[in-house]
Parts: C-alpha cells; structure tokens; sequence
C-alpha cells in the first residue's frame, strides 16, 4: 500500500501549481490527496449476480417470491428502521451540539426523548435530476452533510446529517450520485473525486473510460463489450432497450469494478447483503423513475411514481399500489406469484440499469445521432444498435416480464400489458425524488431538497418541481393516496421573492398544513463561488469543473459556511427539530423564531412576470496561499503522514 501514496504524494506535487482558492479549498485538496491512494483501492464486495449482465434463472427461494401490496411498508425496512433509527441517535446529538442552538440542549432533549424513536426526528435528503450537474452540485451537499470528510465537523459545519438521516433518495441524475455513493459501499464523495477508477467525468461515456490517464480500450472496444452484455440478456429472451446501453456505459464511470468493466454483475439489491448496510451503519438509498403505459408519449402529472429501495421495486400510487422483491426482478409473475413449476431469475437488477431507468431522458438525446456531437466513429456503432431496437424503445426501460402483470386480475394497463415500460424520473415535472419520502408510513420529518434542476433559460432552478409535487399532493382523492404536502407558491413568485437563491424552508407550521408532511429545506442550485449552471446534456467536465460544481454545492447548502448568514446553522437545527418538538410539546427557543421569519415562506405571492434570471456569482474567492512551495509543502507533509500510518 506504501508505493500508491508515494505516487499519488507526486501527482499532488506535480499539481501544485493549481493553487485552491482559500484555506478550506486547500485543506479539501489535502485531504483528497492523502485519501487517494485508499480511494483507488475502494471495490464493491458484492458482485453477486450469477452471469454478469445477463439476468439467470435459479432455484425458488422457499417461500418463493411474491407480489405484496403497498399498505404498509416491507418486514425488511421496518426491520432495518428499528437499527438505523437507533444508529442516527449519536451523530445527531453531535450534529445539533455544533451547530449551537442557542437556549436549547439538544442533547438532553434528544436523550429524554431517545426511549420513542418516532419522537426523534427523522430526516431525509433528496438530489434531483439534471445528468452531471445534478451529480456534481448534489455531491456537494452530501460532501457538506458527510461527517467523514474533512471540515465538515468544524463549528458550525453540516457534517453528520448524511449519518442522521434516514432516507437519501436520487433522481436522474441524481439517482447516479446516490447509486455510486451506495454501490461503492457507501464511499465518500471525497473518496469518489480521488479515485480514479471512478468519477472521470473528462472523457464522455460515448467513447469509453480513460484510468490513469490512459484510455485503456478503444472506443470501438468499449462500445463492443457493451453490446455483447446486452446480446446476453436478450439472448436469455429479455425484451431490452437503448437504456441497458446508457446504464452499461454510465456504469464504467460510477461502479468501481476490480475488473475495470462497469460491474456487469454488480446488482441493486446487493446493497441490502452488505454488512454495515445491515447493521444500520449508513440511510436507506431510493431511486425514483416514472411509468409510462404502451403507446403513451406525454407524461402527464399523474404518471405513476415507482421507486427502487434495497429490496423492492414498486409503486405507493394507486394505479399499481404493489411491491415486487427486488433481487427477483426479472422472474415470470402472474397475479403475483411465480408458478410453482417455473424458475425464478436473479441478476435482472443491474446496478447501472437502475441507474439508467432513472435518467431515460437520456436516450432521445442519445439517439439523434446526427445531430449531436457523437464522435464519428461511435455514430456507426450506434447504428448498428438502433438497426435492433424499435422505436417505442427509444426513451423508456424494459422491466420484462412485468413483475405485476394480472396483479389482482386488475384490468388497469399496468396489469395488462406483458412489458413494464420506465422513463425518467423527472418527466412528470418532479425532478426532485420527494414521492418515497412523503410517504405517511415513513413519517419523515425533515427534507433537505437539494435542487439543480435547469427550469430557467440559463438552467438555474425555479420551483417547478416544488409546484408539480404540490400540485399532485392536492389529489386527495386520486393520485395523491394519503401524502401531504406543504403549500407552494407558484415559479413566478419563487424568483421574485429570491426564494430559488437561497434556502427556502416550506412547511414551518404543522398546524397550517392538512395531513402530516414535511417540512421541506429547498436548497437551490445557485452561483456562490462558481457558475454551476452547466446544460443538462453536458457529457463531459474537467477535474475543475466538477470540483468546482461540487465546492460550489457544498456553499449552496451551508450558506458558504456560515459566511451570508451566521445564524443559517442553527436555522437548520430548528427545521431538523421542529416537527419533533411539536409532536412532544415542547418550545423551541427564541432564534428559532428569528429562523422561520427569515427562510420559511410566510405565504405572499408575486406572480407577475420576472425579470431574466442569471444570476452573479456571490461570493468572491479569497485567502491563497502565497506561493507553490507553501502549497507543495503542506501536501507532501500530509502525504508522508499517511504513508508512514500505512
């Protein structure tokens, strides 16, 4: 292990000339340094599908797999629940002590309240979609939330929220920052950003990986491998789509595989095998995607919302209201059971075609080959693909069979069509995954919605998919099943009153609120130390870039440190407290006023047409170092720390 730090000891010399910005930047890059050489060596343990990508059948569990219905949640989560909620108990309590909550003990709070754990607060965190710069940005507030990463446990710092929270849900492009997180058994974005086996966003997925910088197939290779993985699935009968092609390929740049392959045998559900995932160690991942009927082209604001959870794949709505085991995905169900003398099927699961089912949005900018900026040679490949894929394939994931065909002898389409067909978790208007998370039989208190979505002609945020949950949560007869969600003012409002450039809390009171919801943290994307309003189907980013996305994200959700709003800390232990103390009567202290007066929308609109939104980029970089020597020094002191700890 000596000989990697010595060489990673040189590429931080070698890089020094690239001064950090401030002190913190430079302690960041320090720290990735010193963590590269243990981030290359980071690999899944679980690889456990029993032909790579190609879904296989096996032997029936006894009881064999079936189809449950969604009036409660699974045995496995509630379960899990019992040793997770426990496990937030400490880094919450040293959460809340940092960030200082003036005229309050929270830790003696939570510990006269620790005996209920359904008193305790439950907190959750969301990344919207927005392909890398959702990644990116996203990866910036987990990095902040992550009390492993250096700073973050400095007064007044967020980190230890990632370890207090319950639930981290992921769509689109977001869903590919949780499931890299969680695939690479639960790594730091730190670690991901010093590997470099994964996350090297500089060489586009259409023409293959590069490691070390060295491209170590060619594109024609890459693309090849690719095509021969998804030849064995159809092979093996399953109907597939252009998304087993995206999900292959965004996987050589997610999923940290010994083999340098994209983990073909990597699975979802493999999350719930491993061990600290079992012993509650780190918060449940959720992907969210939407259903798409046959022949349907407009995904309207009652689409059907499924999520993938460790061991289900289903849906809370009403139109399906069922759950199908994960790790048996794949297997013929009929009216929710495999027939006794059929064989179940494993492997279907694919990490990356979870991945991938979240972000078809994708595919349609894929497929117009001639338009886009495709390198020639891979145009040709692609042809060759798309010679074997219809067009209803184009933007949707095949789940064949599906799972809930005949389920209930419903006549609903779901139940009636033999393929289950899956498209972009945003492309009903929810572009942050919030459905799982408002679910009443999860009861989470607290959402830090961290939002990158592009609403505005320069791809900043503007509450759209804040209004399209509200709007949805209005149904409370139909599509809406029970949720409750915080009132929404309308996009117009949102940038008149600055609520998309800055957090924004929703939900302050309970009392105002019909049904039990959430209160909602909306933390937008926005320029505090950088432009981060990359376009959605930008493919490529320099080392630079996505570090410089991802300091920025870490601004966005902590205020840049405290430096905007001193007080911004505590008015997160308020919001993270806020709906605990109400179900136990007790006060909150006077900041806590001060806090909900200054970011809890107090209801007033101002719906007239708003100015073009661009904003400038807040905060202005300070506090460099003097000289290369200074920085070289610093790195290499670090380094050899390290290396004689190893």
């Amino acid at each position: 292990m000596k000989f990697p730090v010595l060489t990673a000891a040189a590429a931080g010399l070698a890089s020094a000339a690239s001064l950090p910005s401030s002190f913190q930047e430079l302690e960041a890059d320090v720290a990735s340094v010193a963590a590269r050489a243990v981030a290359n060596y980071i690999q899944r343990d679980l690889p456990n599908a029993p032909d790579g990508y190609t879904p296989t059948n096996v032997t029936c569990p006894s009881p064999r797999p079936t189809i449950r219905e969604a009036n409660a949640l699974s045995t496995n989560e509630t379960d899990w629940l019992e040793i997770r909620r426990n496990v937030t108990l400490a880094p919450m309590k040293d959460l809340l002590t940092r960030l200082n909550l003036t005229g309050f003990d929270t830790t003696s709070y939570i510990d006269a309240h620790s005996s209920n754990i359904s008193n305790i607060p439950n907190i959750a965190i969301a990344a919207s979609g927005g392909g890398y710069r959702a990644l990116t940005n996203g990866a910036g507030g987990l990095k902040a939330f992550d009390s492993r990463v250096t700073n973050t446990t400095n007064a007044g710092q967020l980190g230890g929220l990632l370890q207090s929270a319950t639930y981290v849900a992921g769509l689109s492009g977001g869903s590919w920052l949780v499931g890299s997180m969680f695939v690479n058994n639960f790594s730091s974005i730190a670690e991901l950003q010093a590997s470099n086996k994964v996350w090297n966003f500089d060489k586009s997925l259409l023409e293959g990986p590069d490691y070390d910088d060295i491209q170590i197939v060619s594109t024609v290779e890459y693309w090849k491998d690719i095509t021969e993985q998804v030849a064995g699935k159809a092979d093996a009968g399953f109907n597939t789509s252009f998304t087993d092609y995206w999900g292959r390929a965004l996987s050589y740049q997610l999923v940290n595989s010994s083999d340098e392959d994209g983990g073909p045998s990597y699975t979802w559900s493999s999350i719930a095998l491993m061990d600290d995932f079992k012993a509650g160690a780190y918060p449940m991942p959720l992907v969210v995607a939407d259903g798409r009927n046959p022949n349907e082209y407009i995904i309207t604001d009652n689409a059907t919302v499924y999520e993938v959870n460790p061991w289900e794949f289903g849906s809370f709505d009403p139109t399906v209201y069922a759950f199908a085991p994960l790790q048996y995905l794949g297997s013929r169900f009929v009216n929710g059971t495999v027939a006794d003398n059929a064989s179940c099927v494993r492997g279907f699961d694919n990490a990356g075609f979870i991945m991938g089912s979240s972000s078809t949005l994708f595919n349609e900018f894929l497929l117009d080959i001639n338009t886009t900026s495709i390198p020639t040679i891979l145009k040709e490949a692609l042809t060759d693909i798309l010679d074997d894929l219809g067009e209803r394939n184009d933007d949707i994931a095949i789940y064949s069979p599906n799972p809930f065909y005949d389920y209930r002898d419903s006549s609903e389409t779901y139940a009636t069509t033999k393929d289950l067909n899956v498209v972009d978790g945003g492309e009903d208007g929810e572009n942050i995954p919030l459905q799982p998370l408002i679910q009443p039989e999860r009861a989470v208190d607290v959402i830090f919605a961290i939002d990158s979505s592009a609403d505005t002609d320069y791809y900043w945020p503007n509450g759209t998919s804040l209004v399209a949950t509200y709007e949805r949560s209005l149904d409370r007869t139909g599509i809406a099943n029970g949720t409750a969600f915080p009132a929404i003012p309308d996009q117009n409002t949102f940038v008149n009153l600055g609520l998309n450039s800055r957090p924004s809390f929703f939900g302050c009171d309970p009392k105002n609120i019909s049904g039990k919801a959430p209160l909602v943290i909306y933390l937008p994307n926005s320029p505090y130390t950088y432009d981060s309003n990359f376009s959605t189907f930008t493919l490529t980013y320099t080392d630079e870039e996505r570090d410089s996305v991802i300091t920025n994200g870490w601004n966005v959700v902590t205020r840049g440190n405290g430096t905007v709003d001193e007080n911004f800390p505590q008015c997160v232990a308020c919001a993270i407290l806020q709906r605990s103390t109400y179900r136990t009567n007790t006060s909150l202290p006077t900041i806590c006023t001060t806090c909900f007066t200054d970011y809890c929308w107090n209801g007033t609109l101002n719906s007239t047409d708003p100015r073009e939104y661009n904003p400038s980029i807040l905060i202005a970089s300070s506090g460099a170092l003097k000289t290369v020597a200074d920085y070289s020094v610093v790195v290499l002191a670090s380094v050899l720390a390290l290396f004689w700890a190893l």
